[in-house]
């Protein structure tokens, strides 16, 4: 089973960049499509983006479009979210998740996910 380890969460300025990591604990971690997701409080978890298994396909989401890049690294077993131009609403804790599955298009919804990271807090201060 693999775990995945998020870090770089932090607090910022709005208008600020961060670049957030996840480290994978097992080399299957480089067959996966892995996503990123956010948790406001009190709202549901929701995707941010997402990269297939050999980086040669990504998504985002609308609210992130042209300011956060998803990445990875499988020589290293990590992913990463680099976030510029964070505004207040992009406050949120950030999860880094594994898809096992083999799929044609990189999926976006939570419950396609198998594995989960523990979180890493992201504050933009306005």
């Amino acid at each position: 089973q693999v775990q995945l380890v998020e870090s770089g969460g932090g607090l910022v300025q709005a208008g600020g960049s961060l670049r957030l990591s996840c480290a994978a604990s097992e080399r299957t971690f480089r067959l996966y499509d892995m996503a990123w997701f956010r948790q406001a409080p009190g709202k549901e978890r929701e995707f941010v983006a997402a990269i297939n298994w050999n980086g040669g396909s990504t998504s985002y989401a609308d609210s992130v479009k042209g300011r956060f890049t998803i990445s990875r690294d499988n020589a290293k077993d990590a992913v990463y979210l680099q976030m510029n131009s964070l505004k207040p609403e992009d406050t949120a804790v950030y999860y880094c998740a594994a898809d096992a599955a083999r799929r044609a298009v990189v999926a976006t919804t939570r419950w396609t996910f198998d594995y989960w990271g523990q979180g890493t807090q992201v504050t933009v201060s306005s």
